[in-house]
């Protein structure tokens, strides 16, 4: 099947944008400044990941001048890169940084409102949507993942760390009916 049909045969939303446009406007330049804000920190937490995988002795605030100069990453907040890492050469993460901190906070209220109302109306916006998921993870204290450890140990008995009991790990037979039987019903369903 041709991929533009597909759009004749997948439903979605038909809800149309009404809201301010001029608000929206402005709401989403902040979206595409937070989330470019997250890309960068991405980017240079992956550089210590690196650096300490590799033993580098790397010069982050240097690299975001270097990147000015030549190629197609001209920002204008690299210098404010510069800036923090100068400041702290240790910093784990630009979100961290009190000009980036300070940003991605007054920008937050438009990229989650630009963000869930082109969900609303069906339209994908891969890289927001994305950057704010990764900001959310990144700022939580407890995230889901206990929920997948569960599951994995309702289908494999693969053991979970209870919360609040760090290094205790023990295993639940959830259905009463032991493993065996859901390894059964996985290989039938």
């Amino acid at each position: 099947m041709k991929e533009y049909l597909l759009s004749k045969k997948l439903q979605g939303p038909t809800e149309k944008f009404s809201g301010n446009k001029r608000q929206f406007l402005e709401d989403l330049k902040q979206a595409l400044y937070a989330a470019k804000i997250v890309s960068y920190a991405q980017g240079f937490m992956l550089l210590r990941e690196a650096a300490k995988v590799h033993n580098w002795d790397l010069d982050y605030g240097s690299i975001a001048l270097m990147w000015r100069g030549g190629c197609i990453i001209r920002s204008v907040f690299l210098g404010q890169i510069k800036q923090a890492f100068d400041k702290d050469p240790t910093l784990k993460s630009l979100l961290l940084a009190p000009f980036f901190l300070s940003a991605i906070t007054k920008a937050q209220s438009g990229w989650r409102n630009v963000v869930s109302t082109a969900v609303k109306i069906g339209v994908p916006t891969p890289a927001l949507g994305t950057a704010l998921a990764f900001y959310d993870g990144y700022r939580s204290e407890r995230l889901p993942a206990n929920l997948l450890q569960a599951q994995r140990d309702y289908f494999g008995a693969h053991t979970y760390e209870l919360l609040g009991q760090e290094g205790k790990f023990i295993h639940t037979n959830w259905t009463g009916k032991g493993e065996m039987f859901l390894l059964q019903l996985t290989m039938y369903t």
